[in-house]
């Protein structure tokens, strides 16, 4: 499948230990015909190698707003998927606060309906148990969000393994 016919996926990645796993899982979506771009929270930066996450996709990792006037350097999205997404992004997305490119592209995508699956990675019995974690998973689910969170499944922070997540994106292409 060439890059014109492929679908385009944005990975939204937040600043946790689990986002190492981005190595792994980006050629496993790539081989379900997913063209990947990834965009990371400031504080993502510092847990990923953004050269390796470039040669990775043939995209530049994007993690600040480009200037007025200059080009996107990434194709529109088709999804996105925001792996793994932490209490803090949760919570502000949840919010509508946008006050980083990761946050600005989820509001913007949450308002144009564009399919997106959130896989929190939260710990059970610590952060997840806060009272505004459980409202902010609601509210995106009622904006149409898709969200996986399933600790007990995949302990003891969601962290959920390849084949499952690339699975559960798939699901994304039904509402495209």
């Amino acid at each position: 499948m060439n890059e014109e016919q492929q679908h385009v996926l944005y990975i939204i990645a937040c600043a946790a230990g689990a986002a190492v796993q981005l190595y792994d899982h980006i050629p496993l979506l790539q081989a379900d015909g997913w063209q990947v771009c990834v965009i990371l929270t400031p504080s993502a930066t510092g847990f990923v190698e953004n050269e390796r996450l470039t040669q990775l996709t043939g995209h530049p990792v994007r993690s600040s707003y480009k200037r007025p006037g200059d080009p996107d350097v990434l194709p529109p999205a088709d999804a996105l998927l925001v792996f793994p997404a932490t209490f803090n992004t949760i919570n502000k997305w949840a919010l509508g606060i946008s006050d980083n490119l990761a946050l600005g592209l989820l509001c913007e995508f949450t308002g144009m309906k564009v399919p997106i699956l959130a896989v929190p990675v939260v710990r059970k019995g610590k952060l997840a148990e806060h009272p505004a974690f459980g409202r902010s998973l609601k509210l995106l689910e009622e904006y149409g969000v898709h969200i996986f969170y399933h600790p007990e499944l995949y302990p003891p922070r969601n962290e959920v393994p390849g084949g499952m997540l690339v699975s559960e994106v798939r699901k994304l292409k039904g509402d495209m």
